[in-house]
């Protein structure tokens, strides 16, 4: 019974709001301009902050016409994995595994031992 109390509500697209009594607000059209020339004209409202810099239909960063200049941020050098590596080890630890592990791949080849080196 309840199945056909629902049919025919179209219940999955159709809204039973009205836009009767509702009041926009103002709106202004923002022009953005990406580096490959495309142009995006936005509305927003009067009293929205307008970001500087609006993602192009083409994935590159579009900036505001007649805007500030976007807002630079702070990035980070990247990490290597020495960077990594010298943050668990110092110099001399690593060279003493060095040498622990050759004498291990030396010792597995059949290699007579070396002496250490001195610098």
């Amino acid at each position: 019974m309840a199945e056909r109390s629902l049919r025919g509500t179209n219940l999955s697209w159709l809204s039973f709001e009205s836009d009767e009594g509702v009041t926009f607000s103002e709106r202004t059209i923002t022009k953005y301009i990406c580096p490959d020339g495309h142009i995006s004209e936005l509305p927003f409202s009067v009293e929205a902050d307008v970001p500087s810099l609006w993602e192009c239909r083409c994935g590159l960063d579009a900036k505001l016409v007649d805007g500030p200049e976007p807002e630079a941020k702070a990035t980070k050098p990247q990490r290597t994995h020495w960077d990594m590596l010298l943050e668990r080890r110092s110099i001399p630890e690593l060279e003493e595994l060095l040498e622990e592990r050759l004498a291990l791949l030396r010792e597995s080849r059949g290699e007579k031992p070396s002496r250490k080196r001195s610098a």
